[in-house]
């Protein structure tokens, strides 16, 4: 059996506190949780086409964009990254209703944990798959605002006390450390207060999401695997975690090779 298509990066959902996980390619939503432990092979032949136009490209920008559309696309914009460089009340916005209907709803600071506590920050209709997507074993959302700019700013002040980057090696290899979210929450609350009053942030008391992965084994040491220069990976897939597949071989980011025409092999 074999499904051939562009890719999409893995579409996720949490049912039981299980994540699981489809493939986007082509037409198709290949059911991965259902390939955990059988030997698969992927193929790519050279074709990669924009995520946005659909035009094929040389070389893809932002995680499946042509050049063109990286630079002109709001969604590609630097502020994505960093919230806090928002330039909307500047009247520079590349796409201002893209910005509007984006941007300007509710967003989430939160604490996870993939390898160690990290403080980040997501549109409040990402939960959970923001925190499926980088591999977070447990999440607990601590503020709500009105926009992304502000959750960006409050992120930079929480991260000089936690980080707000994720070992992803570590998160593969299933090194994850024991925190007491709520406790850490509750330590923000006194040490922010004063930022959180002037942000006009609202405190958020909802229970820690629990995320198990579909992972046969770990691997205790990782291989990073790309189809730039390995058109052909094959291999025992063991499990998914983030946005990860992890083979007896190595491990795949799948959301980097977005817009890549692929043939998947059973």
């Amino acid at each position: 059996m074999s499904y051939k298509g562009n890719i999409r990066k893995m579409s996720t959902e949490l049912v039981d506190s299980k994540a699981l996980y489809h493939l986007p390619m082509g037409d198709d939503r290949v059911d991965m949780n259902a390939l955990v432990g059988q030997k698969l092979k992927f193929e790519f032949k050279g074709q990669i086409n924009c995520i946005h136009t659909g035009e094929q490209i040389k070389k893809s920008y932002g995680q499946g964009y042509s050049y063109k559309s990286f630079i002109t696309l709001a969604q590609c914009d630097t502020c994505i990254v960093k919230p806090e460089l928002c330039h909307f009340h500047k009247g520079t916005c590349r796409e201002p209703e893209w910005g509007e209907k984006n941007c300007f709803i509710p967003h989430y600071v939160y604490l996870a944990v993939s390898s160690h506590v990290k403080v980040g920050i997501t549109r409040h209709t990402q939960i959970p798959t923001r925190w499926i997507d980088q591999g977070a074993s447990y999440a607990l959302p601590i503020l709500k605002v009105d926009d992304r700019k502000t959750s960006g700013e409050i992120e930079i002040e929480i991260a000089k006390n936690f980080s707000d980057k994720t070992n992803w090696r570590k998160m593969l290899m299933n090194e994850v450390a024991d925190e007491d979210l709520e406790s850490l929450r509750e330590q923000i609350y006194d040490d922010f207060a004063d930022i959180f009053d002037d942000f006009d942030a609202e405190d958020v008391e909802e229970d820690i999401t629990h995320i198990e992965y579909p992972v046969l084994e770990y691997p205790t040491k990782v291989k990073s695997l790309g189809f730039d220069k390995n058109p052909i990976i094959e291999g025992t897939l063991q499990g998914i975690k983030g946005q990860y597949l992890i083979f007896d071989t190595g491990v795949v980011n799948m959301r980097k090779h977005a817009g890549y025409h692929l043939e998947l092999t059973l």
